[in-house]
């Protein structure tokens, strides 16, 4: 009886494990395509699975033009981070920036697009990770990483963010 009782404890956690690797992106295969109109949409664990592909992807270095790991620039890197999470983005961040619909800063979210104007970038973005920090890729020479929205340069070229994951 004892033995039966393990068996299917251990069996049940066997399903639990095979079915969360079901649900599970994996890294090297974001999932949907970067094409087609996106709008802000509802998942539960969208913005979890947003933040992991990003965080997944810490440390490779910048490349200009680079969306896949080997190398991201900051749209790049948004963009595989959203397909990560099933949700389609335009490449460019000029695109990205009139996507889904606008936030305050005191409203950001894990997954919103932040949107600013550096020195040597015309409009650069990287996605919150809460209200004070965002992972991105920087510039030539850097590496996904994360930093604080409140450091310079990024507190004075802020220029805005947009949610494209819905309210939960």
């Amino acid at each position: 009886m004892i033995v039966a009782a393990r068996l299917g404890v251990a069996a049940l956690a066997a399903i639990l494990i095979l079915g969360a690797c079901v649900g599970t992106p994996r890294k090297d295969s974001p999932g949907a395509s970067a094409g087609g109109a996106a709008g802000p949409r509802s998942s539960p664990d969208a913005r979890s699975l947003m933040i992991d592909t990003a965080m997944s992807m810490l440390g490779q270095p910048y490349k200009y033009g680079g969306a896949a790991p080997g190398g991201f620039d900051c749209s790049g890197l948004v963009v595989y981070a959203a397909a990560g999470a099933g949700i389609p983005l335009p490449r460019t961040a000029s695109e990205q920036r009139r996507m889904g619909a606008s936030v305050s800063r005191r409203q950001l979210e894990p997954g919103d697009l932040i949107f600013m104007h550096l020195a040597r970038k015309e409009l650069h973005v990287g996605i919150a990770i809460d209200g004070a920090r965002f992972i991105h890729a920087p510039s030539t020479g850097g590496r996904v990483r994360i930093d604080s929205i409140a450091d310079a340069p990024y507190a004075q070229g802020y220029l805005g963010a947009r949610r494209i994951i819905a309210d939960r």
